[in-house]
């Protein structure tokens, strides 16, 4: 028995895909209601990661999307801003450089979004990133090694990028939609948490499936086994396809019937999203808002 065998062995693997959408069902339906309203809206904006992550990026692009945010504070007073902007390695400069408010500058990297390159590149841009004024880090497992199985390099891989970010948090993308099986995501999370990982992401929003309330169940359950047994929080992320109210509240209750109170703040909860700021301050204000 190698050392992911017995890690695996202190968690519940007796995972049903059945099972978890009847329970993500229950959930969604005893506590929905109680979480919609303004009050949680306005929360979650606050824990939005407001993200840029397009072929047609560039500096001018992203010097008028932080001016956007520079003034939000403006336009919508009574609303928070968001926790952090998410870009490509390459415009981190830009954003430090043009950044008014108090927010988290974070860059996707370490061969973003696949991540099927040498360590030492990944290794390298990440600690470019954070070089240029990264605070958060985002970054993918290769999804062929946890199909594969090859928890030991992924372990390996993700402890040299831990080091790499210094001050800066870790995120670890699992691309749950191409993973599907939830026994994989609970792997694949668990191996992210004891390597170092501040948070556990969904998805990287460039596959066909990005965030799904199953894979978000798992890795909040995931979570909740990690810190009973090591005395330790790790945050969730939940990013690609958010772009709705109505599905962000429905991640909310899950996070917060699994996980409870503690994790509902932008320290340990985020969205990774870009429309769904638009959809957060329409649903505030009652009318269509088309900002970002």
């Amino acid at each position: 028995m190698d050392r992911f065998d017995a890690l695996f062995e202190k968690y519940d693997m007796n995972l049903d895909a059945c099972q978890i959408q009847e329970d993500v069902k229950k959930i969604l339906l005893d506590q929905y209601d109680k979480y919609n309203q303004k009050a949680i809206y306005s929360q979650i904006l606050s824990m939005v990661d407001i993200t840029s992550l397009n072929p047609t990026d560039s500096v001018k692009s992203i010097t008028d999307f932080v001016e956007k945010i520079n003034k939000f504070d403006t336009k919508f007073e009574i609303l928070p801003h968001p926790a952090a902007i998410c870009i490509y390695p390459k415009f981190v400069q830009t954003v430090k450089d043009n950044l008014m408010e108090d927010m988290e500058i974070a860059s996707v990297a370490g061969g973003f979004p696949d991540a099927n390159t040498f360590i030492e590149v990944k290794v390298a841009e990440v600690a470019m990133a954070v070089m240029e004024g990264a605070t958060e880090i985002d970054v993918v497992i290769p999804s062929g090694m946890v199909i594969s199985g090859e928890y030991e390099e992924i372990y390996e891989d993700l402890q040299e990028i831990k080091a790499a970010c210094r001050d800066a948090k870790l995120k670890v993308i699992l691309e749950t939609g191409v993973l599907m099986d939830p026994v994989l995501i609970k792997k694949a999370a668990l191996v992210a948490m004891n390597a170092g990982a501040d948070f556990i992401k969904t998805s990287t929003g460039k596959v066909s499936i990005g965030a799904t309330y199953e894979a978000v169940y798992v890795m909040a359950k995931a979570a909740a086994e990690y810190n009973v047994l090591n005395n330790a929080k790790v945050g969730i992320k939940v990013a690609g396809g958010v772009s709705t109210t109505e599905q962000a509240v429905s991640y909310y209750a899950i996070v917060a019937s699994i996980l409870g109170d503690e994790w509902l703040n932008p320290n340990l909860f985020r969205f990774g999203a870009s429309r769904l700021v638009n959809a957060l301050i329409s649903s505030l204000s009652g009318s269509e808002v088309k900002y970002f």
